[in-house]
């Protein structure tokens, strides 16, 4: 199953780090957040990502192209021209990267990968957040539902939108950042049936939050996977501050590919 991971977004509320690289760049622990996402769907067994570019797409592009060269021991002999690899640290990952342009939206990021996936059900996640979802239970999840699109649900203290979750699991209304604290929330980590690009029009200006969502909602075709472990966004810099000291302390919830040492 293919990973789709939107990465296109100015990242403005972190300008600070965001003028001279994506905000899925911005490291924490000396690793972009876009690595972390991806150990851990990689810890799960998910190793085919698509990333959707947009703002500095040429620094996602080079950070993958030379991926080897940046966690490998190498010997440079200018004289002769030629270099040496000694010890290879690389991971199981086929990557493709796409271009969906400087100003596109969620939606239209989402539209233009399309073509990549073909009829085969696919899962989604935003470039700038970290959790221990456990993947395998949101699969399962998202098959006993029998719906379009799972979406995993957090429960964070307020800033984000609200789902009405019934108590079969069925999401009914979804509404985008809405004020209140305590609901449910869009957490991200999509399971998506092919079927759902229908539910995308063409076009650079589609937000995947708004009608797309909001439509499969009324269709009952959006299911809820309830997440109550470790969910953060990375919005700003004390997001960034928090989750660098998690992983300079060794309590990183996120990182399941390390073990039980980080929960």
């Amino acid at each position: 199953m293919k990973v789709l991971i939107l990465a296109g977004g100015y990242g403005t509320r972190l300008s600070e780090e965001t003028e001279l690289k994506p905000k899925p760049m911005v490291e924490i622990g000396g690793k972009p957040i876009l690595w972390h996402i991806m150990k851990t769907y990689s810890y799960y067994g998910f190793n085919d990502f698509i990333i959707l570019t947009g703002y500095k797409s040429h620094i996602i592009k080079d950070y993958f192209v030379h991926y080897y060269q940046q966690y490998s021991d190498i010997t440079v002999d200018m004289l002769n021209n030629t270099v040496d690899i000694h010890r290879i640290q690389t991971e199981p990952w086929k990557v493709t990267m796409l271009y969906t342009g400087q100003d596109t939206m969620t939606g239209g990021r989402i539209k233009k990968a399309q073509k990549y996936i073909g009829n085969e059900p696919f899962m989604l996640t935003y470039g700038d957040g970290v959790a221990n979802v456990d993947l395998n239970e949101l699969i399962k999840s998202h098959k006993n539902s029998g719906k379009l699109l799972t979406m995993t649900a957090v429960q964070p203290s307020g800033r984000f939108g609200a789902l009405v979750i019934k108590e079969d699991n069925l999401i009914t209304s979804f509404m985008e950042k809405p004020k209140g604290d305590e609901s449910w929330i869009n957490g991200g980590f999509f399971v998506c049936e092919p079927k759902v690009f229908d539910y995308i029009p063409v076009g650079d200006d589609v937000i995947f939050e708004r009608a797309p969502l909001e439509n499969l909602a009324k269709d009952r075709q959006l299911n809820a996977y309830k997440h109550d472990g470790f969910w953060r966004p990375m919005d700003t810099l004390k997001d960034k501050k928090d989750l660098t000291e998690m992983w300079v302390n060794n309590k990183a919830p996120w990182a399941v590919w390390l073990g039980e040492k980080n929960v």
